[in-house]
């Protein structure tokens, strides 16, 4: 977690930030911004990447977080000339917003056999037994997760994505647990509308006794 005086000092750039016009002027601030946040920054790519994408860091990707972080702050750069958070916490909900870009664009890429490398094929592994491949029902589900409302898709994201317990989630939002629990909830409760197609048909016999199929009740 950032420690206050760290928060301060972004808050303080970002205060920097309002109403100067043109990327001459903007562009150090935003340069020294990033700077200063960059041990945050890289540690929300580090816990997306272990946490939700772990089959990038293996082979024939290789993907690692210092690499990850540059290609974000790249977007992020790029991003705030137009986007101006007005404070910390809108600040890294665009950061969460463009490493979950970054690395759905990689998966793709990836999916689609667009990354021009040299493929060992002993080296990676078989879909079916380790999920290696993003189906197309996980791509789905990123977009659906992309589509939340922004409150629900924060929380999401921070406890679902990046690990984060639901009290560091209410002290870093400043919103209390049950507040975070009310969102989380919503969020599954949309997922799961949106995704009901997605469930298993197996789920529901799986837990039908032998010789019982056929009376299925709704």
């Amino acid at each position: 977690m950032d420690d206050p005086h760290t928060t301060l000092l972004v808050q303080q750039y970002l205060d920097e930030l309002v109403g100067v016009e043109g990327d001459t002027s903007a562009e150090p601030i935003i340069r020294a911004l990033l700077a200063r946040s960059v041990h945050r920054l890289e540690l929300l790519c580090r816990k997306f990447l272990h946490g939700a994408y772990p089959r990038l860091a293996k082979p024939p990707l290789n993907l690692e977080a210092e690499e990850l972080l540059s290609a974000v702050v790249e977007r992020l750069l790029k991003a705030m000339r137009e986007a101006q958070p007005k404070d910390v916490r809108q600040f890294f909900g665009l950061a969460n917003q463009h490493i979950r870009w970054e690395l759905n664009d990689l998966a793709r890429r990836l999916d689609q056999k667009k990354i021009a490398a040299p493929l060992n094929e002993a080296l990676v592994p078989a879909p079916d037994s380790s999920g290696a491949s993003l189906t197309p029902g996980a791509v789905r589900m990123l977009n659906e997760i992309e589509r939340l409302p922004e409150a629900e898709r924060e929380v999401f994201s921070l406890v679902r994505i990046q690990g984060m317990s639901q009290p560091e989630v209410a002290k870093l939002l400043n919103i209390s647990v049950k507040t975070v629990q009310r969102r989380l909830n919503r969020g599954l409760l949309l997922l799961t509308e949106k995704l009901a197609d997605l469930q298993p048909p197996q789920a529901q016999d799986e837990e039908t006794p032998p010789g019982a199929s056929g009376e299925t009740n709704g």
